[in-house]
């Protein structure tokens, strides 16, 4: 097996997930549905529809969610804080990966952006 393996393509230039060796690298998903279109409403549906793609992208390389070990989370608001923490913590409810949160102004109109780093050794 190669030691780098590109997964999944973007209208962009970059790759959705990367293997390299044991270890995932999940490039940051902004709150995009499969057409491309962008959710609106709050934090929590944001929230929520990055961290679908998030579990989409992983899975392009053989990896879930619980394989996560890193993540780093931009807010536009650090208001929002608590509503994307409660959709967060729903989605790594046992044994959460390690995280950095912070407030940034983001590339688009959006609320929330995340990238992520799965050890999922290669089968």
């Amino acid at each position: 097996m190669s030691r780098k393996q590109v997964f999944g393509t973007s209208h962009v230039p970059l790759s959705p997930a990367v293997r390299a060796g044991d270890f995932v690298y999940v490039s940051g998903q902004v709150p995009a549905r499969a057409d491309g279109t962008m959710v609106e409403g709050g934090i929590e549906a944001q929230t929520r529809q990055v961290l679908d793609n998030v579990k989409a992208a992983l899975a392009l390389a053989g990896a879930t969610m619980d394989d996560v070990v890193k993540t780093t989370v931009w807010i536009e608001d650090a208001r929002d804080f608590s509503g994307m923490n409660k959709v967060y913590a729903s989605y790594f409810s046992k044994k959460p990966p390690a995280r950095t949160t912070v407030e940034s102004r983001l590339m688009l109109d959006i609320k929330v952006e995340i990238e992520a780093v799965a050890y999922a050794p290669a089968k």
